[in-house]
């Protein structure tokens, strides 16, 4: 009990240390929080979240060049363009991620966006209320993203889904910038229809194998049941923001190399 306690202290010491403005700069969160029109919030809290892998600073460059060849208005753009228009996408890349696959992102958001007021409804289609957690809104959201009737099969590598087996690490990470609020100015909070305790831990090899040097974590293979078992053991210590302590896990495991 006293070791677990004294876990509890260290992590709630942490959280309390980088939940805070100061860390958004050099965050891929930074890139969402030059805007202030919610569409555009979530395209480029979106994007900056698909492209969450590698070094943060190329991620938010990535990020910030794609919104610059939107006309750093994406919502605009996104809604009004013409297929002519997205011809500047062509020589765009991130790692795996290419103009294949940028197109039919584009093509997908543009479509729901002509539909829906918010992203947030792609999230809905397989989430209830009473949900233990966002499994279904996962898978509901994969399904959701390639309905249209034609989808490059190599750009299904770049929307995880529980189904799979996998962590989901970035797109939990996009709703917990989404989903979550609190007083701190990091996660924007703008969505009400998945609840905060319902999220799961934005899982990946470092906050693993930090979760598993705490004693948080048993299993093994970092896949979607561990994210859930991570979860779960967060949720003892807060049972209504369980993902808090993704602030604290992620910079023992990246910032402090823990």
């Amino acid at each position: 009990m006293k070791n677990r306690e004294a876990i509890i202290v260290f992590l709630n010491r942490k959280v309390e240390e980088y939940n805070r403005q100061a860390f958004i700069a050099d965050d891929p969160i930074a890139v969402p929080h030059r805007y202030q029109r919610l569409q555009d919030i979530e395209i480029a809290g979106f994007f900056s979240a698909i492209f969450a892998w590698g070094n943060r600073k190329t991620i938010i460059q990535k990020a910030l060049t794609l919104l610059e060849l939107m006309g750093e208005s994406p919502y605009e753009f996104l809604v009004n363009h013409q297929e002519a228009d997205r011809v500047r996408f062509l020589n765009f890349s991130h790692r795996t991620f290419n103009a294949t696959d940028l197109l039919y992102f584009v093509e997908f958001l543009q479509q729901h966006y002509r539909r829906e007021k918010s992203l947030e409804t792609a999230f809905l289609k397989g989430h209830h209320p009473g949900d233990p957690d966002i499994t279904g809104a996962l898978n509901g959201f994969h399904r959701y993203f390639f309905s249209l009737e034609e989808y490059p099969p190599r750009t299904l590598k770049h929307i995880a889904a529980p189904w799979k087996g996998s962590t989901c690490k970035r797109l939990n990470m996009f709703l917990r910038w989404m989903v979550r609020k609190d007083g701190n100015g990091v996660d924007f909070g703008c969505w009400k229809g998945i609840g905060m305790h319902q999220l799961i831990i934005p899982l990946d090899v470092h906050v693993a194998r930090v979760s598993q040097r705490l004693g948080l974590l048993e299993r093994e293979s970092v896949d979607w049941k561990a994210a859930q078992e991570l979860t779960a053991w967060l949720r003892t210590l807060d049972a209504d923001d369980p993902v808090k302590y993704d602030f604290a896990l992620f910079a023992l495991g990246i910032v402090e190399k823990f």
